[in-house]
């Protein structure tokens, strides 16, 4: 990666992040390779910012009286934007780290109660159904007592059984029996899972759209279809994907998503069903290969220019709070007789 936005002070230990000309960003990955970290850097590079990638679990939180910093390596880390990439395995820790930007007035891409909210899929369906946002039903088990009544809620089997965390389709399974949602439950209740039933949507089987929304436009969708007998659509379980055209009622949907959950970068799942959009669930840190690839749009562009979007937002405000401290400053010294 090119270092020509950044100025460095070296020191005895480590590096001194140091702001020159440039606006500092940092992209919180423990894959620098990957494709999306790279894409984002690469396109927050070409918009100007200076830009450093670093694995998250190398961070220390350090909280007191006055606030608290972020620590890399026992240096004080200093920046304008933080993109998160926390992966599900990690996220208390991420989103603890992400919240202390937060708490030090840097723009973060998305917050941390977006994230939080998003890797519990009970929550995030509770969110947006007390908004309206249309979404399938889905029914909380805590016990092996409870699916009888769980199943007669969701329309009965088939039926979706998962865990109220997961990625990449990890966690869900297609229950098309009774003694498979019964197993299923057992099974994730036994290792101190939180299962869900939720409604099958048969005309949706091994489809789906991903909506790729940045700023609050929809940047990019695909539709996603599994492969072979497979019923999850996920790209990174082999389905494949192609470009996809959205009608309003698609894109209002994944709109509202994405902001009942305050994220600026979201990638929203919709099923297909007969009555219309349902939405899945909303990832807050989306994979950009496989749209990128077949929408042929430039998503990690569109973050970079939201990110700048955001920062001359920020900037103006600051400029406006300090021409009215001083303009107040300059009444104050007027005497009067």
């Amino acid at each position: 990666m090119s270092s020509s936005h950044i100025t460095s002070v070296r020191l005895k230990k480590g590096w001194l992040w140091t702001r020159n000309m440039y606006p500092r960003l940092v992209i919180l990955s423990r894959g620098p390779r990957l494709y999306s970290t790279r894409r984002l850097a690469e396109e927050a590079q070409k918009a100007g910012w200076a830009v450093r990638i670093i694995d998250p679990l190398s961070l220390t939180v350090v909280v007191d009286e006055k606030g608290g910093r972020i620590f890399h390596r026992g240096w004080p880390i200093e920046c304008e934007a933080v993109i998160p990439r926390i992966g599900y395995s990690i996220t208390r820790r991420g989103v603890a780290i992400v919240r202390q930007f937060e708490q030090m007035g840097v723009i973060v891409l998305n917050q941390s109660l977006s994230i939080e909210r998003s890797r519990d899929k009970l929550l995030a369906s509770q969110v947006m159904a007390d908004a309206g946002v249309p979404i399938p039903v889905t029914a909380h088990v805590a016990s092996t007592t409870d699916i009888d009544s769980a199943l007669a809620r969701v329309g009965g089997v088939p039926c979706v059984v998962k865990t109220t965390e997961g990625t990449q389709g990890s966690g869900v399974f297609l229950a098309r029996n009774y003694p498979q949602v019964r197993q299923l439950v057992s099974q994730m209740l036994e290792r101190g899972m939180k299962p869900l039933v939720q409604t099958y949507i048969e005309e949706s089987h091994g489809k789906d759209i991903r909506v790729l929304v940045v700023g609050g436009k929809v940047a990019a969708a695909m539709r996603r279809r599994a492969s072979g007998s497979e019923f999850r659509s996920n790209f990174h379980l082999g389905g494949s994907v192609e470009r996809v055209q959205l009608n309003e009622k698609f894109v209002s949907v994944a709109l509202s998503a994405a902001n009942i959950l305050g994220m600026d970068i979201a990638g929203v799942d919709l099923l297909e069903s007969a009555n219309g959009p349902l939405v899945l669930e909303v990832n807050s840190s989306p994979g950009l290969e496989g749209i990128e690839g077949a929408s042929r749009v430039n998503v990690a562009g569109a973050v970079a220019e939201h990110l700048n979007k955001r920062l001359e937002a920020v900037e103006r405000q600051n400029k406006e709070e300090e021409e009215f401290v001083n303009s107040s400053s300059d009444q104050s010294s007027v005497i009067t007789d």
